[in-house]
């Protein structure tokens, strides 16, 4: 886990042509997605082909994520973030608890960015498996050049699962994901740009990365 020192954040939703401030407090944030290996020898207890094991997470709804966090909390031995109704619909976030959790939506963005002002923190090309580069499929994590504060991944290769509720009076229960995958183009993949979806959606480019409260 890399150490992410506090901040300010400024978001903006360019469908409601809205921006806000956010304060970021210091936090813990993985360097690369979860991987395919990590997700199964925790949630299913099994191995992953080797030439497998590296890439990123995909398929997983949101709520995918949410177990998956609870359960690695566990085996660490470390108090669980979430709170889940019987039905499985209701989620909770403890955030004084010390385990795993998805980020916030302004903890991912703060991180993504790691104090530069761009759209994005390198060239395109250098950083990201987008449309154009990724022949159709995802990549191992950690092979394209992190941000300044070690984060590979961040653009291209998976859209990452946050924490967020995107707009409840008009989507509901969507949750926001962020960051751009292999299948994306060019202008999906920088750290302001935002999607939404319900949290049982899974798609082939769609995984998540973990934090944790400091």
């Amino acid at each position: 886990m890399v150490n992410i020192p506090a901040g300010v954040i400024e978001m903006r939703d360019d469908r409601i042509k809205k921006t806000w401030t956010v304060q970021v407090n210091a936090f813990m944030l993985a360097p690369v997605p979860v991987t395919r290996g990590i997700y199964h020898s925790i949630m299913q207890e099994i191995e992953v082909n080797i030439s497998e094991a590296n890439t990123p997470i995909v398929n997983v709804s949101w709520y995918d994520a949410i177990q998956f966090c609870n359960k690695l909390s566990r085996k660490a031995g470390l108090k669980e973030c979430y709170n889940v109704s019987e039905n499985g619909e209701h989620v909770e976030c403890d955030w004084e608890a010390n385990g795993y959790r998805l980020p916030t939506e302004a903890q991912w963005q703060y991180a993504c960015k790691a104090e530069t002002t761009g759209y994005r923190y390198g060239e395109l090309e250098e950083i990201a498996w987008y449309h154009d580069n990724s022949d159709g499929m995802v990549h191992a994590v950690g092979k394209k050049l992190p941000n300044s504060w070690g984060l590979f991944d961040m653009l291209g290769n998976v859209w990452e699962w946050c924490w967020d509720l995107y707009d409840v009076d008009v989507y509901g229960t969507y949750r926001i994901f962020r960051g751009g995958s292999w299948a994306e183009e060019a202008r999906g993949c920088g750290a302001t740009c935002r999607r939404r979806s319900h949290p049982t959606f899974r798609i082939d480019d769609l995984g998540f990365r973990i934090a944790r409260s400091l």
